[in-house]
């Protein structure tokens, strides 16, 4: 069973579509409404619209248009999370930034900081809003997909071209810009317009999922 921890807090997997974590103590952020069992004594308190990020947090997200709603979970024993039976992947920081869709974010430990952050034409090609959600420190994070995320590895030789709807995640060293090419839709005489993609460039890994949230986007 694979197992991932930054800290005292333990992160494992369960299958491939549940969360399991060892607290002792210490406390995690959640989903709100992702826990499906847990042994033990555990604490539940919801953080509403700022997912702990405050006053100012939460005002940056209403302007951005990017919601995220996470409980904080404390106590002795195993909690179990899971979300609508999607896969979950497990990524670990070490002093770097992970940006991810608010949508694909299951749970953190807890001395992770989650922040806004302003994407601009990216957010508005995908229809997630002006932003997305960004994780800094050291530890572990949990993420969703709509199937098994793969990691793809991005080198300076080496950039990536990425489809809006089946992007999940980021982090490393990476400059990440929009672009447009040719549907292949459109060559197969199916479509009419151009695709939108997300180019990456530099050193890091992409995370993407083998299905796309809302089809082929064109413009």
């Amino acid at each position: 069973m694979p197992v991932c921890c930054g800290g005292v807090a333990q992160f494992r997997l369960n299958g491939s579509r549940m969360l399991a974590v060892d607290l002792a103590g210490e406390s995690i952020r959640a989903l709100n409404g992702s826990m499906v069992a847990y042994e033990g004594q555990m604490a539940f308190k919801r953080q509403g619209m700022s997912g702990g990020e405050g006053l100012r947090g939460a005002l940056k997200r209403r302007i951005a248009g990017e919601s995220m709603t996470l409980m904080e979970i404390s106590g002795q024993g195993t909690v179990y999370l899971a979300s609508e039976a999607t896969e979950v992947t497990l990524v670990p920081l070490a002093g770097d930034t992970l940006y991810v869709e608010s949508e694909s974010l299951l749970a953190l430990e807890g001395g992770l900081q989650t922040g806004v952050h302003f994407v601009g034409l990216r957010g508005m090609g995908t229809g997630q809003g002006l932003a997305t959600t960004k994780v800094d420190g050291h530890g572990t994070v949990a993420i969703l997909s709509d199937g098994p995320a793969i990691a793809l590895e991005v080198t300076p030789q080496m950039p990536l071209c990425v489809d809006p709807h089946a992007y999940v995640a980021h982090h490393g060293q990476l400059q990440q810009d929009v672009v447009t090419d040719v549907n292949w839709r459109t060559v197969l005489g199916q479509g009419s317009g151009e695709s939108v993609q997300f180019r990456y460039q530099g050193h890091g890994l992409v995370y993407v999922q083998p299905a796309e949230r809302g089809g082929i986007l064109e413009i």
